[in-house]
């Protein structure tokens, strides 16, 4: 009886220390690390391409890069909890959070199968192209560094090239104006009205040749000869003259008786 007694208290006494040891022992507090210096930079395509054909890459899209992390080291390294990766797709850099269901790139977190099962893989699918920048993890255990252990390439979407603007242009107006009436400093000979705006009467026939002077404006004479008309007036003018002298003259006479 007393030998019972002593091997049920040494059972209950191990039992109770190895729960004081389980309890005892303390939490991993939460660490951030980063990416393996040498993978930052890395696109899929020049990264070592293997595995495509894994459960784990089938809903990656033929036009996706598909980027496997893992976290090395034994179980001090404890388990993925998030990971922060910054990609660039040549112009933009775009930052992606593991695991987040509310991007728009599938991403997740996988555990290790066994009896110590371990959070220790994370993917991401980004469209194809993407360069990898840099990164940061947050771990619950204690490790150095996380690393890019594989990638499975895709091929890039073609994108028809954006419309650029014609460069052709349609004829200018013509800048230049037919004559205006006026305008021309030409004399006109067939009818068009020359630079003083009276038509010249190119279509009588003239009995003195040519009529008029290059641009004089005056129309030609015609009919009774210039000379007549002109000693005919002098004559009027003088006779009129002479009979004004007279009256005048006339018209100072006095009679005396």
């Amino acid at each position: 009886m007393p030998q019972r007694r002593h091997v049920a208290r040494a059972a209950f006494s191990a039992a109770a220390a190895t729960a004081l040891l389980a309890f005892a022992t303390p939490a991993w507090a939460s660490n951030t690390i980063p990416l393996h210096t040498p993978h930052k930079g890395s696109t899929a395509a020049d990264f070592p391409t293997r595995d495509c054909n894994d459960e784990r890459f089938e809903d990656k899209a033929g036009n996706q890069d598909g980027w496997h992390f893992l976290l090395p080291g034994g179980a001090e390294s404890g388990n993925f909890e998030t990971l922060t990766l910054t990609f660039t797709d040549g112009t933009t850099e775009v930052e992606i959070k593991v695991p987040d269901a509310s991007d728009a790139y599938p991403d997740f977190l996988y555990s290790t199968g066994g009896k110590n099962p371990r959070v220790i893989h994370a993917y991401v699918f980004t469209p194809a192209g993407w360069t990898l920048v840099d990164g940061s993890a947050v771990i619950s255990g204690q490790a150095e560094k996380f690393v890019l252990s594989h990638t499975c390439a895709g091929t890039p979407s073609s994108q028809s090239p954006s419309p650029s603007p014609s460069t052709s242009t349609s004829p200018s107006p013509s800048t230049s104006t037919s004559p205006t009436p006026g305008e021309s400093n030409t004399p006109s000979e067939s009818g068009t009205p020359s630079e003083s705006g009276t038509p010249t009467d190119s279509t009588s026939p003239s009995q003195g040749g040519s009529g008029g002077g290059d641009g004089d404006g005056e129309l030609p004479l015609t009919g009774v000869a210039t000379t007549g008309i002109a000693v005919t007036g002098l004559v009027l003018i003088g006779g009129g003259v002479a009979l004004t002298a007279l009256r005048r003259r006339r018209d100072r006479i006095t009679f005396t008786s």
